[in-house]
């Protein structure tokens, strides 16, 4: 078999190695210039957020509150999201995820009470609204804490 896969014309540059002598084009200051901040090895901006000696703004801006490492992430979903599911489903956070309606990576789903729902479904989930449980339980549905 004759292979004859080649990059297109064009597409293949050749390197351009600086600091090769006079005859080669970039020689002396190899390309970078004369002089300033940029022309210098190791030069260049210090760092993400440099203002060229200015205070920059993420120290010019106070700083307020704190973060809580222990802050539960909790996923929300509404009550009219379930009518996609057929009467007597059972419902719970695998399913919720498997469907695209909740975050891969949720640890808590809290349903709320937005909307209206006309199936009875069985539902598994961490926690509930009481708009959202009225609703359930009126339309003949059940929910389970897990």
């Amino acid at each position: 078999m004759d292979f004859t896969l080649r990059p297109s014309k064009g597409s293949i540059k050749k390197r351009k190695r600086v600091g090769r002598g006079c005859g080669s084009g970039h020689g002396k200051t190899s390309t970078r210039g004369q002089k300033g901040q940029k022309s210098r090895s190791g030069g260049g901006l210090p760092y993400m957020g440099f203002e060229g000696g200015q205070m920059p703004i993420y120290r010019r801006l106070p700083k307020r509150g704190f973060t809580n490492i222990f802050k539960k992430q909790v996923d929300v979903i509404n009550i009219d999201r379930l009518e996609l599911f057929e009467n007597d489903d059972e419902i719970d956070m695998v399913l919720l995820k498997e469907k695209g309606l909740v975050r891969k990576n949720s640890k808590v789903i809290k349903l709320l009470g937005n909307g209206e729902l006309t199936k009875k479904l069985t539902i598994k989930l961490n926690s509930i609204s009481k708009s959202a449980q009225e609703k359930v339980q009126k339309a003949g549905g059940s929910f389970e804490a897990v």
